[in-house]
């Protein structure tokens, strides 16, 4: 991936909520929902993002695309730091990263129709001026994710699960983006439609040259989209790899917790289960050590005090464990 250019590079991104206490008086805590996330996200490709629920993933999109603000850091779009920007400098900005939302439905306004709906972004960043301009554009689009001009003034409850997240997908490509943030864009559907969505992410991406930073708590849907995988534990990326490295080769101990979940293929193939015991630890407050230490069965007593840092342990391989230090 070297050789590629890189369309984002983000350093240190962390993002911190308030709690404030139901107690008079008392100070609000900390909720660390990401911490010092450091990743280079190259042209064309798609970065997995994995982790188990309230590992801080969505948060990790969402700071991207600025629907959340970062507490700390840099995210530097084609050279220029994104972060603070405002007015019509971060309007430009949003036009070239989108996001397709986890639930097709909610994220649809049902008072508007799929024509209208990807007419939307147009309208509002005044790329297409002309009215009938607009619908034609719109009507291409909806096609090219596999509508057709029957659905054009339907309402978003006339649809399917699977249809309205195409209509998602079409209004993302409305302003010709180069990256779009995918957050769970297939967890809500079925798992026949999954394949048909992927499928249809993957034939977008070579038609538009697109990147997508693809975040799921699947790891079979991650190992068929991605090209690199980055694996989150309580707001960091614990290990960062090419796809079939990840599985070939897991470093971490949580990765290779997580890898031997999945179901073998064959029946009769043996697979040794590891099975984290302990308590996952608070988000909350103050965080010392590795946040795996309470469960890793590799624990030293380093760990309990020190924060291991991503490094490479070769071929671009990343890990932030002690093991390998």
């Amino acid at each position: 991936m070297s050789d590629k250019k890189v369309i984002m590079k983000v350093r240190n991104l962390t993002k911190e909520f308030k709690i404030r206490s139901r107690k008079l008086g008392e100070k609000p805590q900390i909720l660390h929902a990401l911490t010092d996330v450091s990743v280079d996200i190259y042209e064309g490709e798609t970065l997995g993002v994995i982790g188990e629920s309230g590992c801080g993933k969505s948060t990790f999109g969402k700071c991207l695309v600025q629907l959340h603000q970062a507490t700390h850091g840099t995210v530097e779009y084609q050279g220029e730091n994104i972060l603070g920007l405002k007015g019509e400098a971060l309007k430009k900005i949003k036009r070239d990263i989108q996001m397709v939302f986890q639930d097709p439905f909610s994220s649809l306004d049902p008072r508007m129709t799929a024509g209208k709906l990807v007419e939307e972004p147009m309208i509002a960043h005044k790329i297409i001026k002309d009215k009938k301009e607009r619908s034609k554009r719109a009507l291409e689009l909806l096609k090219t994710v596999g509508l057709d001009v029957q659905h054009v003034h339907r309402y978003p409850h006339e649809f399917s699960g699977g249809q309205r997240q195409r209509i998602n997908i079409a209004r993302a490509l409305a302003l010709n983006p180069k990256l779009i943030v995918c957050d769970e864009p297939v967890s809500a559907l079925d798992v026949s439609i999954q394949a048909q969505v992927l499928n249809l992410f993957n034939q977008l991406q070579k038609e538009y040259k697109l990147t997508y930073v693809f975040i799921s708590h699947d790891l079979s849907v991650i190992k068929h989209i991605s090209d690199r995988i980055a694996i989150m534990y309580l707001g960091r990326i614990v290990e960062l790899c090419d796809a079939q490295g990840i599985y070939e080769n897991p470093l971490h101990p949580y990765t290779k917790a997580l890898l031997s979940a999945i179901p073998p293929e064959s029946p009769f193939e043996k697979r040794e289960r590891i099975v984290l015991k302990g308590e996952i630890p608070s988000p909350i407050g103050e965080q010392k050590g590795c946040p795996l230490a309470g469960r890793c069965p590799s624990c030293m007593e380093k760990c309990r005090s020190q924060v291991p840092q991503l490094k490479d342990r070769g071929d671009g391989h990343q890990v932030a464990c002690f093991l390998y230090e």
